[in-house]
């Protein structure tokens, strides 16, 4: 009788242990499998790889179009491989490549189509800057680029055609129409000739797909697109985490609602036109007057006459929602990092504390 129990024990040891390893040879399988190319078909699929864009949503991309045969499998692979660092651009991809050599062009950044070209617009940066990117290449120049921008007919075709443009970014006193609405993300065009309209446009249409998304939002809203494109740049150029994003906001909102100037160093930068970290400003262009400088005279309760940068969704969401604080005051130490108080008191205790400690930004 015990030697009974004793060999059916054994039995179900070498069952349970028989299955363990067929599960093991059966997800070895499964993963090799996966990692193999989809079929033999070599026909090239166009995939868009947004800037930002992290592996799980790659992943999704890659399975949508039929590349992957498995999600799953694609992220073991890239863990197991330790590859990182995917190249935002286009693609052009066949369903006949398999995980290795897919991951190898998205790391590398390498496209079939040697006439497309891509550029990327970043977050924080304005339309000179943008300029001479696309100067750089294609065979347009920063003087046609700007001549595009300050195109009254060409902008007046663009206010028809897209909801969120109106004729607030027609004042006379802003410095480029487009400031803050072309979206910063990466594209491809065609080849070194292509028009700077369509390259604008590209730029819109995402813009277009990103602020649909807040559309019911900004109708609630006190603020205009316009209003709040402008308080994003702001937003943008102040900050870096998105928790900082909707403290600064907090303070931007708490400042125009007591009447208040903002002060704030960035738009007296976009002013006198002068990139941050060029130089520091000197006191006259911080005293004088002008619709973008929230430091200077008559500015109390205004937000700058329009955007200074482009601005990322974060911030356009921090812009839309903001943190409910009292704070009315934040700086920076030399390493970036944001504090905000609700006094001047509060706010110089800090600033000295930051010079105790060696950390006050010295220009």
């Amino acid at each position: 009788m015990e030697h009974s129990k004793k060999n059916k024990c054994i039995l179900a040891i070498v069952i349970i242990i028989a299955l363990i390893i067929l599960t093991i040879i059966s997800s070895v399988i499964w993963y090799f499998i996966s990692i193999s190319q989809v079929s033999k078909n070599e026909d090239e699929i166009q995939v868009v790889i947004p800037l930002g864009t992290g592996s799980s949503e790659i992943a999704d991309i890659l399975k949508e179009n039929n590349l992957i045969k498995s999600k799953n499998a694609f992220k073991i692979y890239i863990k197991v491989n330790k590859i990182s660092d995917f190249q935002a651009g286009t693609y052009y991809l066949t369903q006949s490549m398999n995980l290795k050599q897919i991951t190898d062009m998205l790391k590398t950044g390498i496209m079939y189509d040697t006439n497309q070209i891509d550029i990327t617009y970043l977050e924080g940066k304005n339309v000179i800057w943008l300029a001479n990117k696309i100067a750089e290449v294609t065979n347009n120049t920063q003087e046609d680029v700007i001549n595009v921008i300050k195109n009254e007919e060409y902008i007046n075709s663009l206010i028809q055609k897209y909801w969120f443009l109106s004729d607030e970014i027609k004042n006379e006193d802003i410095y480029y129409s487009l400031e803050g609405y072309l979206f910063p993300d990466t594209y491809t065009i065609e080849n070194k000739d292509a028009k700077i309209e369509d390259i604008f446009e590209k730029m819109l249409d995402r813009m277009e797909e990103i602020l649909e998304g807040y559309k019911e939002e900004i109708e609630n809203s006190e603020y205009s697109v316009h209003e709040i494109l402008t308080i994003a740049s702001i937003i943008e150029m102040e900050s870096m985490s998105d928790e900082e994003r909707k403290d600064v906001s907090s303070v931007i909102y708490n400042r125009l609602n007591q009447g208040m100037a903002l002060q704030s160093d960035v738009t007296t930068y976009y002013a006198v036109s002068v990139d941050m970290g060029e130089r520091d400003l000197y006191q006259r262009e911080l005293d004088e007057y002008n619709p973008y400088n929230t430091r200077g005279p008559n500015m109390e309760g205004k937000l700058p006459i329009g955007p200074i940068s482009s601005v990322s969704k974060n911030s356009i969401e921090a812009a839309l929602r903001p943190n409910d604080t009292e704070y009315i005051f934040f700086v920076a130490d030399k390493n970036g990092k944001l504090y905000f108080t609700r006094t001047v008191s509060e706010h110089n205790d800090i600033v000295n504390q930051l010079k105790t400690e060696g950390l006050w930004l010295e220009y």
